[in-house]
């Protein structure tokens, strides 16, 4: 490993002027830092962060915790993170909670044990008003940002989130606009701030049109591709005769998309479906999705400034950004001598996905 003293022995000055030429101190001269600068990356010369930290009390490191990176949604976001933190000089040091309280304890506190200069999380939201592991997070006073919605347990931290009410309402005004009366909607979780704005959203749209937000239409349907799937086949058993689904994302929206259409029923001609996320795969699926266009590299960038005002040891206010519709083939006008979609065999077995 090269050192400093080397360094000053093939350069021919004293290893405090090395130092302070890495630490780009003002009272060297332009030409000397040139000549040395080049000389060290020239001996491959490769800083100990380690004590470097030591001096500053920093390790130039964010911790980010996700659920999943199999999550579409968190690929534009961490990239936007990741991007801003290598401009400024800091790591990233990424851990899953894959939606398990337990596993989200353990990845903060390992987090907080790397002595970690700021911490980005997207929660394990639970219903209950407080979480012991966000309670050490804020004794320890590491710099957090929430990447989502507030909840009672993390209320005390800034967060970035989408207005998911606003977008919802959008696309259920949309399915609206297009003629259609009889809405499905495709919920998810409970627990979830943003399931619950989108479902909001749903029924608020339809209050406005003196339309009754009949629970016979509402399914629960969670996350993944795998449970729109299971919602869809439970749609098609219950005969709702509806005429459009809105869905409480795109995952789910593709999920009960396929369903549907492996059973003869025509996107859109004989039922209209729209998520919500804009993940890649919805606008390459079979029929290409109408959706709700999230600003995930936008909402990484609010993040990571966000970070940077608290590490200066200011108090950002929260963020709050728009999303809009993105139409593309899976909506469309419902046609009155069209007939609503009917299960096509007798009863459609629902398995355990």
């Amino acid at each position: 490993m090269v050192r400093l003293k080397d360094i000053a022995a093939r350069a021919s000055v004293s290893v405090m002027t090395v130092s302070k030429v890495l630490r780009d101190a003002p009272d060297i001269s332009a030409a000397t830092k040139t000549r040395i600068r080049a000389l060290a990356q020239q001996m491959g010369y490769v800083p100990d962060s380690l004590a470097q930290g030591l001096r500053t009390r920093t390790t130039k490191l964010f911790g980010l915790v996700i659920s999943a990176m199999t999550n579409p949604i968190f690929a534009r976001v961490v990239m936007a993170i990741e991007e801003r933190a290598h401009e400024l000089g800091y790591q990233v040091i990424l851990s899953h909670t894959l939606n398990i309280p337990e596993r989200e304890d353990a990845a903060v506190r390992r987090l907080i044990s790397r002595r970690v200069d700021g911490l980005f999380i997207s929660p394990v939201y639970r219903l209950g008003s407080q979480a012991p592991i966000y309670q050490e997070l804020q004794r320890c006073g590491i710099p957090t940002i929430i990447l989502g919605h507030s909840a009672a347990f993390c209320s005390q931290f800034v967060n970035v989130e989408t207005d998911d009410l606003q977008a919802s309402y959008a696309a259920a005004q949309h399915l609206l606009q297009l003629g259609h009366k009889r809405i499905a909607f495709f919920a998810g979780p409970q627990v979830s701030p943003s399931a619950q704005e989108r479902f909001e959203g749903y029924r608020r749209a339809l209050r406005e049109a003196d339309l009754e937000v009949d629970d016979k239409l509402v399914f629960n349907a969670g996350n993944t591709i795998e449970e729109g799937e299971k919602a869809a086949l439970q749609f098609l058993n219950e005969g709702t005769r509806a005429t459009a689904v809105q869905a409480v994302n795109d995952l789910v929206a593709i999920g009960a998309a396929t369903i549907l259409l492996n059973r003869g029923i025509k996107i859109p001609e004989d039922l209209s479906i729209i998520g919500f996320g804009n993940v890649l795969m919805s606008e390459y699926f079979r029929v290409p999705l109408t959706t709700v266009r999230q600003p995930k590299f936008r909402l990484g960038v609010a993040a990571t400034n966000s970070m940077l005002k608290l590490l200066r040891g200011e108090r950002p206010e929260s963020k709050r950004l728009p999303a809009e519709i993105v139409v593309r083939a899976s909506t469309a006008a419902p046609s009155t001598a069209r007939r609503a979609p009917k299960n096509p065999v007798e009863k459609t077995e629902i398995k355990t996905l």
